[in-house]
């Protein structure tokens, strides 16, 4: 049976199938839950204080409920958190394999990181290449996924968020998730377009809210571009895996994100955009940028614990969508 990886955010899943393993986004795990809430509850009985980002809880909590006894864990260009993660799950038993992106995307830095998780995991590149070609074919589905969602309204923005943050890890199953993508993407063919008035970006880690998507198709407006979930998909035209990591905007600077935003509005003619800053988050500061640089309206919501949409959340949206009308 092939080793599970844990991982922490998304990173070069191509390596650890390469070598025979299998990632599992520990996020992933988390929030699919039956009861994600009580994966938090329980990282707080261990010692993790309540003003400590859900997300990490949940990681820390799914670790130890799935029995994963390595992680990849990403020391820059992700939570700040992280490090305080590794330190306590390594007093569980568990290995951290460290991985940082380089702040400003330096390649030499960045293909160094690559190398060291070639040689720790122990494989090689001539089959990091083979599984990275193989990966990019199925990525490309989901990239039709995509497009359908924003070009032919036929695809829903919840079921557009569901397939590209799966390919952070593939559901640890590339051939059954491509299998997947098929069925769906099959049966869309019998689907009428539904072109809501009002087109929403969604801009920001996932949401820890279940019920966020269909709120707003409810009431009346569509998501049509998910911003760091479209990320996780590698949405670039490079069969270099260095140049593929680089092009990945999600761990680095705010700047650099603002340039895939601001032309996906441009290009999906975005009315609106949802900012999700998750409690207790670094990435809450940088929603003051986010503001000064878009020139749509921007509604920023808050989230802490697994949850539905709270009274004051709905107005809220309700209210921004009555504006945007």
């Amino acid at each position: 049976m092939a080793e599970r990886i844990g991982i922490t955010t998304t990173v070069p899943s191509e390596i650890v199938y390469a070598a025979g393993c299998v990632p599992v986004d520990l996020n992933n795990i988390f929030i699919a839950d039956r009861d994600p809430g009580g994966m938090v509850d329980q990282a707080e009985r261990a010692g993790y204080p309540a003003n400590v980002c859900a997300w990490i809880k949940g990681i820390y909590s799914a670790t130890l409920r799935e029995g994963i006894k390595k992680i990849i864990a990403v020391t820059q260009g992700d939570c700040s958190n992280t490090h305080a993660l590794m330190e306590t799950l390594e007093m569980e038993g568990v290995e951290i394999i460290p991985f940082a992106f380089p702040f400003d995307r330096d390649r030499d830095l960045l293909g160094l990181q690559l190398d060291k998780l070639v040689e720790r995991l122990g494989t090689g590149w001539d089959g990091v290449l083979k599984t990275s070609a193989e990966l990019g074919a199925i990525r490309k589905k989901v990239h039709l996924i995509d497009r359908l969602t924003w070009q032919e309204n036929v695809v829903t923005g919840k079921e557009n968020h569901l397939f590209q943050v799966s390919c952070s890890d593939l559901e640890g199953d590339p051939a059954a998730f491509e299998e997947k993508v098929d069925s769906f993407l099959a049966g869309l063919g019998s689907r009428a377009p539904d072109r809501k008035r009002i087109r929403i970006g969604y801009i920001g880690v996932p949401p820890i809210m279940d019920d966020l998507y269909d709120y707003l198709e409810e009431k009346g407006a569509r998501v049509v571009y998910n911003e760091v979930q479209r990320q996780f998909s590698m949405p670039f035209d490079t069969e270099d895996l260095i140049e593929q990591y680089r092009l990945y905007s999600y761990p680095y600077g705010i700047f650099y994100r603002l340039r895939d935003i601001t032309g996906e509005i441009a290009r999906r003619r975005i009315d609106g955009i949802i900012h999700y800053a998750q409690s207790f988050c670094y990435r809450q500061i940088e929603d003051m940028i986010i503001r000064k640089r878009l020139d749509v309206p921007v509604l920023t919501l808050e989230g802490d614990r697994p949850n539905g949409l709270d009274a004051r959340t709905r107005l809220r949206i309700d209210s921004f969508i009555e504006m945007l009308q």
